[in-house]
């Protein structure tokens, strides 16, 4: 199983077309979000793929019920939780958490992998037996490239997706 990795989306529409059709490309069956959507129309270019979510609510996402609402609205089943949450994967047992200082590190070890956000810097690193993951930034807003990250779940195999200015076309859907 294929999953699609994003945070700190940050209202940019060009970059989550791009990112989430990326991933769609990729052959993913799910998107995980470690928090940062800001704004519930970020949710409308993620519907246009199909994919479901699963995600967490960060630092700067305020309406959290408009966030629900949106997901929701898009045809396919996704779910929005409080940082951190536990996910079982495809058999496999992932925490999502938008700032990794959150948790204590036996929360880490607990889990299979832990996919988080916050820092804006894609990451992957192995603490024992625990993959941690940080996409980095969907957003590109403060080191200038969208970043994304897709997890082969039996693998463990990671590959970031790095978006170039000339990916980045006006968002069609943003006048909707």
């Amino acid at each position: 199983m294929r999953i699609g990795l994003i945070s700190d989306t940050h209202d940019n529409l060009p970059a989550i077309a791009a990112l989430v059709r990326r991933m769609a490309d990729a052959g993913v069956s799910l998107i995980m979000h470690a928090g940062d959507y800001c704004s519930p129309f970020s949710f409308r270019p993620i519907h246009e793929v199909h994919l479901p979510v699963l995600g967490i609510f960060g630092r700067n996402d305020g309406d959290h019920a408009g966030l629900v609402a949106a997901a929701s609205s898009g045809g396919v089943s996704s779910e929005l939780y409080d940082s951190p949450h536990s996910f079982e994967v495809g058999g496999h047992s992932v925490l999502l958490i938008h700032d990794l200082g959150e948790v204590q590190q036996r929360s880490i070890d607990a889990h299979e992998i832990v996919v988080h956000g916050f820092t804006h810097v894609p990451e992957m690193k192995t603490r024992g037996n625990t993959l941690l993951i940080n996409p980095g930034e969907g957003s590109g807003w403060l080191y200038g490239s969208p970043t994304a990250a897709i997890l082969d779940l039996e693998s463990r195999a990671v590959e970031f997706v790095k978006l170039q200015p000339s990916d980045l076309a006006p968002y069609a859907g943003a006048s909707a």
